[in-house]
């Protein structure tokens, strides 16, 4: 019996032991399974901040692409009823005049040529001559990167008569500037009831030719008639917009000066 009894003691052993492995385990899957919960709720909480950033991002992004615009038409609406020469910064922060003599007269070449021009703008030089292209219709005086007629038209409007005020990309990027340019070509268009105060507003980029001078972002240039042989390209640099140095600078260079002083023509 003693030994029965000992057997019996001794089959209760291993099942106390497997008792204890089984419990061991199940404590140990409910730490496992606390730790994966936990993790998955922290990849939720670490998704929902980075949709959370995306979202803010975008709206940063829409919103900046937004203001400027509206900035620039508020800059502009601040000049309505100012007259030109009221217009931005006054005539100092413009350079003095220079000059080069000029060739390209009447020089026309097909629309399909890419001309290359040494000035950083061009004030003269071979240019196309399409109807209704280049020179460009006198309608539009303000152009940005998207809506610029190419330098190749634009340039038969300077043996038109044009004053070109050309802006850097650094004025392009500041709302100020360009609502003083808007606010420049509106009242130009404004004051030409007889299509003589032939004017536009043109972007220059990186992609057209090298920098202005340093510290300048405006240049006004005109194709100007010295005498019945001799023509000269026109320049003047800013550091910024000036309705006044412009206004200075369409009297003292008016259309009729020009090679082919039409003016405002029409296309």
């Amino acid at each position: 019996m003693r030994s029965d009894a000992s057997f019996s003691h001794d089959i209760e052993v291993p099942r106390t032991v497997v008792k204890t492995t089984k419990s061991a385990k199940s404590d140990r899957q409910k730490v496992i399974d606390d730790i994966r919960r936990k993790q998955r709720s922290a990849d939720k909480r670490q998704g929902r901040m980075i949709v959370g950033v995306c979202v803010l991002v975008a709206v940063v992004i829409v919103g900046a692409a937004a203001w400027s615009p509206v900035r620039s038409w508020w800059e502009k609406r601040q000049h309505s009823g100012e007259a030109l020469a009221d217009i931005g910064a006054p005539a100092s922060a413009c350079g003095e005049i220079t000059t080069k003599d000029a060739e390209g007269n009447n020089d026309h070449r097909d629309e399909d040529e890419q001309i290359t021009y040494e000035d950083a703008p061009p004030a003269f030089g071979p240019h196309w001559n399409v109807g209704g292209l280049a020179p460009v219709p006198m309608e539009v005086r303000f152009y940005n990167e998207d809506t610029r007629p190419e330098l190749e038209a634009l340039v038969h409007n300077l043996e038109h008569g044009f004053t070109v005020l050309w802006y850097d990309e650094k004025a392009a990027d500041d709302a100020a500037m360009m609502g003083q340019i808007k606010a420049i070509a509106d009242r130009l268009d404004d004051s030409d009831t007889n299509n003589r105060l032939a004017f536009k507003a043109v972007p220059w980029t990186s992609e057209d030719g090298d920098d202005f001078p340093d510290g300048q972002h405006i240049a006004l240039t005109h194709w100007s008639m010295v005498d019945d042989t001799k023509s000269v390209g026109v320049w003047q640099y800013c550091s910024e917009p000036s309705g006044e140095a412009l206004d200075a600078f369409m009297k003292k260079y008016p259309y009729t000066d020009a090679p082919e002083p039409i003016g405002g023509y029409q296309g």
